[in-house]
């Protein structure tokens, strides 16, 4: 007689965890969200104005044997690209735990974020948690800058990206518990010889930055449909190692038990917040403990808006505050880009 597994533990909608270590990431939440989460096939042919693939980053496999992928997106040339284009490493958000870098959430933001920024976007499948805690994910952001570095040196071949990127010009984008690894992996490249890959900026987009205590923002913002207390607490006690708490260096890398900030070697960094963010009082901490160590980092704040308004397409198709906001941020983005 099969023995039917129990539940052991779940995020509302998102994921639920049984006792033989299963992990099931069906939407069950509003079916009128699901599209939202729903893969995204590849093209290689443009679709208003953008070409996307899969690669495999073969030169890098992880410890379990897992195969690194990314998905890449092109967008066609226009009359005034007349050099060649910025790389941006995207690192997806979802509480190190949920949603990939091929969902119609994320496809419906960097079509047009490649379109409107003149760049190319290279966006890895990342390991998630609760399989691979922390960090796995990390290790995987920085493989994939390491990958990129192997492409310029002519050691792996990529067309689109020898025939398109400027190596000269890579930056680090990531929204949520992606911006965190913006963080992590910018500060490991520090470390680096990555030459002939210039990293040029970082730019956090509603990082996961907290700690252990809750700040007033947790306690008087209203949850979003991308980010409730439930979901903060639950996703990241899954994905940080064994034994930690929301102090480690990887959820608050402006706390005590991360390495001074003043010690590390970051590009320029540009932090983007909502004001409605439920964590925005610690991402804010984050940008002042930056700024004491000297760091060089702007900061951007979307008014009235929560946290990852950007991604939910429902939102920016029927409120034309949320379009335009989506659209002011990623102009903020391409300043940024251009600037550096």
């Amino acid at each position: 007689m099969i023995q039917e597994k129990k539940l052991v533990d779940e995020v509302s909608g998102w994921l639920r965890i049984y006792d033989d270590g299963s992990v099931d990431r069906t939407w069950t939440g509003p079916p009128e969200a699901k599209f939202m989460i729903d893969p995204v096939a590849p093209h290689e042919q443009f679709i208003e104005g953008v070409a996307t693939r899969d690669v495999t980053t073969a030169t890098i496999t992880a410890n379990d044997g897992s195969i690194h992928r990314a998905r890449l997106y092109l967008p066609e040339k226009t009359t005034k690209d007349n050099k060649k284009l910025p790389i941006v490493i995207h690192f997806h958000g979802g509480g190190f735990c949920i949603t990939e870098t091929n969902s119609y959430m994320y496809y419906h933001v960097y079509t047009k974020f490649v379109r409107c920024t003149r760049s190319i976007c290279v966006s890895p499948f990342l390991r998630q948690a609760p399989e691979h805690r922390l960090p796995a994910a990390i290790d995987d952001g920085f493989a994939t800058l390491q990958w990129l570095q192997s492409v310029a040196r002519g050691d792996v071949c990529d067309s689109w990206l020898e025939e398109h990127g400027d190596f000269n010009k890579v930056f680090l984008i990531g929204d949520s518990s992606g911006g965190n690894l913006v963080h992590e992996v910018a500060a490991r490249a520090g470390l680096a010889d990555l030459s002939p890959v210039r990293l040029a900026g970082a730019i956090p987009i509603h990082p996961g930055f907290v700690r252990s205590t809750r700040s007033n923002s947790e306690i008087e913002m209203p949850q979003s449909p991308f980010l409730t207390l439930d979901m903060l607490d639950n996703f990241l006690s899954l994905a940080l190692p064994i034994g930690s708490n929301k102090d480690h260096p990887f959820t608050c890398p402006m706390g005590a038990a991360a390495p001074p900030l003043d010690s590390l070697k970051l590009p320029s960094f540009l932090l983007c917040l909502a004001e409605k963010d439920l964590i925005r009082d610690t991402e804010m901490e984050y940008y002042e403990a930056m700024k004491k160590a000297n760091k060089e980092i702007d900061m951007y704040v979307s008014k009235g808006m929560p946290h990852g308004f950007y991604l939910n397409k429902i939102a920016v198709d029927i409120d034309p505050a949320v379009s335009a906001q989506m659209d002011a941020l990623i102009g903020r983005i391409k300043e940024f880009i251009e600037k550096h």
